[in-house]
């Protein structure tokens, strides 16, 4: 089977709106301290260009997850990594590369609400609405709101590659 992708945003475009991301989370925690939380991998390129942009006081944090294989959920969440430091009481702020079914953002949810901070939100790159689970929450802060397709490139990856496209790219066939 060939493969072939298309440019659906271009790094201009994502730098654009990681820059309006930062300025929201700014605003809304002007005076506090945030932990933000990256989900490892996709979520890294992402991350590091958002917290270049904030200027409310930050502390960081990882979470390494595994859902997919290729481009399908495997509907089991595996978690090989989770933070180091004690966040109760903190303001969260879960920085995610993409929801998709909305599966794993609830399973992180459950997770952090167990160290008892005061908030967790979600930050999120990408939004697929058209998978979400019924019920699941959506996002406090999204980037672009994408249609069913399986993308990949600024951190995303396909089986592995692909994470250091500069835009992000939708799969065709």
């Amino acid at each position: 089977m060939t493969y072939n992708f298309a440019e659906m945003f271009s790094r201009q475009v994502i730098a654009e709106r990681v820059k309006e991301l930062a300025v929201e989370i700014n605003a809304d925690y002007e005076g506090q301290e945030v932990v933000l939380v990256c989900i490892l991998k996709g979520a890294a390129v992402f991350m590091s260009d958002l917290m270049r942009h904030l200027t409310v006081d930050v502390k960081v944090e990882y979470m390494q997850l595994c859902s997919y294989e290729g481009e399908n959920s495997r509907g089991k969440i595996k978690m090989d990594l989770d933070v180091s430091d004690d966040i109760f009481g903190n303001n969260v702020i879960v920085v995610e590369d993409i929801i998709d079914t909305g599966g794993t953002i609830e399973f992180i949810r459950a997770h952090l609400m167990t160290k008892k901070p005061a908030t967790v939100k979600f930050c999120v790159l990408l939004d697929n609405p058209v998978r979400r689970n019924e019920g699941c929450e959506k996002a406090d802060y999204v980037g672009f709101v994408i249609p069913n397709q399986f993308v990949f490139g600024y951190g995303l990856d396909y089986n592995g590659k692909y994470r250091n496209l500069p835009y992000i790219a939708a799969l065709t066939r």
